[in-house]
């Protein structure tokens, strides 16, 4: 499961222990009746085995490379799939800051970043590790997942092609300023702009994160419900595409 605490000032909550019940984002097997709504809607998933099985399940994100851009009012923002080659040592940096490593738990050498990276690069495309550019500069770290195939699934009523949001902010004079929420909206934008399945962009910031809750209200998401999740009890956010342009 990956971080399950997209916080706009640092990042996502401790990512829970794997081993007491809960399944890994990528090692997560599909119901039948999931399965059979994705034959449905043109996905070859094989019954009985795992998506992350040999077999192929198509862009199951749409292609976060192709995405574009957005104007916002920071900057031009892009999301730009993480290469490991190229932004290692940046984002090891970032997850060696005191007050990103307290929510992500990541910190210590590169081979711990690019271990995390590297279940999802090598994974079926579930989830796809991003860096979010202003002005083409590195501003923070996105990953956009399947929410609806992700082990947050059980935890609230989801619904086919839901995607989720985790975030940090990397560079420490753009927090506390409003950029969070700025970089949240152009994130929900490009998803629902890029998605046209996708009826809802999903967050899950810890509930006692009270900056974060209100940098994903100030973004367009509304408060959905208190969800427990394994490591912390969350405010489960949504940006519904029906209200995009009221909210």
């Amino acid at each position: 499961m990956p971080p399950t605490d997209a916080s706009t000032d640092t990042g996502p909550g401790p990512a829970p222990q794997l081993g007491g019940g809960v399944e890994d984002t990528l090692d997560l097997r599909l119901p039948e009746e999931l399965l059979a709504l994705f034959r449905e809607d043109g996905h070859p998933l094989t019954p009985g085995r795992t998506a992350g099985g040999e077999d192929s399940t198509g862009d199951l994100l749409d292609t976060p490379a192709d995405w574009g851009v957005v104007i916002t009012p920071a900057g031009v923002f892009q999301l730009v799939p993480v290469r490991i080659e190229r932004d290692l040592a940046l984002l090891t940096r970032w997850m060696n800051d005191p007050a990103v490593a307290a929510f992500w738990a990541l910190a210590g050498p590169d081979s711990v970043t690019a271990a995390h990276l590297r279940t999802q690069l090598d994974g079926d495309g579930r989830s796809v590790p991003c860096l979010g550019l202003l002005d083409s500069t590195p501003v923070g770290y996105f990953e956009i997942y399947r929410a609806d195939l992700d082990p947050l699934a059980r935890y609230y009523p989801a619904r086919l092609h839901d995607t989720g949001i985790h975030l940090l902010i990397g560079g420490v004079a753009d927090r506390g300023r409003g950029v969070g929420s700025t970089l949240l909206r152009a994130a929900a934008d490009l998803v629902l702009d890029n998605r046209p399945r996708c009826a809802r962009v999903i967050a899950e910031p810890d509930l006692r994160n009270t900056p974060s809750v209100s940098a994903f209200l100030s973004a367009g998401f509304r408060f959905f419900a208190e969800v427990d999740l394994p490591d912390k009890r969350a405010a489960l956010m949504v940006r519904d595409r029906v209200l995009r342009n009221l909210l």
